[in-house]
């Protein structure tokens, strides 16, 4: 098995779910306590051993490539008002140089073409895909644990976790290979089924957007026609790619935050402010003051 060292990250999507405050500013870049939502994704992923990121960005992305080189200007003023501490909290989140890759999907023909455009740069190797919507708070980190897993199974790897069956419709969740044992955390699937009726549904495992494909996805998304919305679809090309390869579920220990909805946004601030290291046990007293009131 090839190790997993690079990931792409789709971020060219325009954040229609949170204008208009996405009009001036890309979602992925919307603040979340102190940082940017990417840059706990991109944290993630560095902490499961990923040395490379691919972001395919899109029209008024420009943003996200300059939060991830230097800014000289502002080091300098850091430097000469002697604010160490910040100055190397920023420096230390800079890529090393050659470790990013920025592609651009001119056309928004959907998430499987996002993941197409990176092709050139992904190569042969199994790589990640995380999508940016999603932060996911868990120790270690929800990749991590994913690639943990598929050091042991190899394969395709799906992050699921389980949601209550009166949700399900909401959401994509996968279908359990007949004879899985759906109390592991890593369960063989057979099928991913977009928002079932509650009657249907195969599982309340609901698909969170952290996976772990083959570089074989790439041929298929090259000829991958288009699905839902006339766009095509990355669970489309994973369909066709199960029929020959061997895909598992895996339940991650940790927690999801939709960073694409405003009350997703709002919760993931509301709850890393409450574990902030710096204002956590203000956040908690200032939030407690105001359910009181």
């Amino acid at each position: 098995m090839k190790p997993i060292r690079k990931a792409v990250l789709p971020v060219a999507g325009l954040g229609t779910r949170v204008l208009p405050a996405t009009k001036t500013i890309p979602k992925e870049m919307m603040p979340v306590v102190d940082r940017p939502a990417l840059q706990y994704v991109v944290d993630e992923a560095r902490e499961a051993g990923i040395e490379h990121f691919v972001f395919v960005t899109g029209r008024n992305k420009g943003a996200i490539e300059d939060y991830f080189d230097r800014a000289f200007e502002l080091e300098a003023t850091l430097r000469d008002k002697n604010k160490s501490d910040i100055l190397d909290r920023i420096t230390a989140e800079i890529p090393a140089a050659g470790t990013t890759s920025f592609v651009r999907q001119q056309s928004p023909l959907g998430l499987g073409h996002a993941i197409w455009c990176a092709r050139d740069v992904i190569g042969d190797e199994p790589f990640a895909i995380l999508l940016p919507d999603v932060i996911v708070k868990a120790a270690p980190s929800c990749l991590a644990q994913m690639v943990e897993a598929y050091n042991q199974v190899g394969g395709n790897i799906i992050a699921v976790d389980p949601v209550p069956m009166d949700r399900v419709s909401s959401y994509g969740v996968i279908a359990p290979k007949a004879g899985s044992d759906t109390s592991q955390a890593l369960i063989e699937m057979e099928a991913m089924v977009e928002k079932p009726p509650q009657a249907e549904a195969p599982s309340n495992l609901k698909i969170t957007g952290r996976y772990i494909l083959q570089p074989e996805i790439m041929k298929l998304l090259s000829d991958q026609a288009a699905g839902a919305g006339g766009e095509i679809q990355l669970t489309d090309a994973m369909a066709r790619l199960m029929q020959d390869q061997s895909f598992f579920a895996y339940k991650y220990d940790g927690l999801d935050y939709d960073c694409g909805s405003k009350l997703g946004y709002f919760e993931a601030v509301l709850a890393f402010a409450l574990d902030h290291p710096e204002i956590g046990i203000d956040a908690r007293a200032l939030t407690k003051n105001m359910l009181s009131e």
